[in-house]
């Protein structure tokens, strides 16, 4: 199993909870690009996340995704249809090669009747992510593609990032550490993230790299000066 993300499902429950939840599932693998869930299916299962990560998006009506997260080991995917019974609201969808403990809604369902304190985990948790989604909202009208982008790149680099020692003297570095984003998203589904066309995402790239707080290459995103996209992010 990879390492947890903090705060995520996994990473809260107890391990006689760990314990029970995976007596009750079975561990599934996923390649690259491999569909979890599809927006629209009634299907009945949940998944925990265990190694890699996966986007959740939907489609646009006039073509393309937006996406809406993307989630990491220990991430809970999929409950909302076990708890309401409805369709799948997004299509979630595997970034990297990964893994998943696979349990049946009714099986989690009794999890959760056994398990009082993960449900109140679990609505924390759909709090925290609909203050996100509100959060977003704003965004969209506050800021423009450049701010946007400058937001999800420090959240990427908050949460996928790992120290990066390149050359010496890297231009931007403001003295600080340069971070790279170990996750590889194409400007396609960074636009569908900041709701922005593609190109107007390169030409925030451009931006940015510009100042020289960021550098991208082929599968490659550092950024150098991570306090100055969070001043230009507020």
């Amino acid at each position: 199993m990879s390492a947890l993300e903090p705060g995520s499902f996994l990473a809260e429950l107890t391990p006689a909870e760990r314990g029970d939840l995976e007596s009750r599932g079975r561990v599934r693998d996923f390649a690259r690009g491999d569909a979890l869930f599809v927006e629209g299916d009634q299907s009945s299962w949940v998944a925990v996340l265990l190694r890699g990560r996966v986007k959740a998006f939907s489609y646009r009506e006039h073509g393309g995704e937006a996406l809406l997260a993307v989630r990491g080991p220990g991430a809970l995917l999929g409950e909302v249809a076990a708890i309401d019974g409805l369709p799948r609201s997004a299509t979630v969808s595997a970034l990297e090669p990964a893994q998943a403990l696979a349990v049946t809604s009714d099986e989690f369902m009794a999890f959760l009747q056994a398990h009082g304190r993960v449900s109140i985990i679990i609505m924390r948790m759909l709090c925290q992510r609909w203050r996100d989604a509100d959060r977003k909202r704003v965004e969209f009208g506050m800021f423009d593609a450049t701010g946007r982008v400058a937001q999800r790149l420090v959240e990427l680099a908050e949460r996928f990032g790992q120290p990066y020692e390149g050359r010496a003297g890297a231009p931007g570095r403001a003295g600080g550490q340069s971070v790279r984003i170990t996750l590889n998203l194409s400007q396609e589904e960074l636009a569908g993230w900041v709701g922005a066309s593609r190109e107007a995402v390169s030409k925030a790239l451009r931006t940015l790299r510009r100042h020289g707080w960021i550098e991208t290459g082929r599968r490659r995103l550092i950024v150098h000066d991570l306090q100055a996209l969070r001043r230009h992010a507020r």
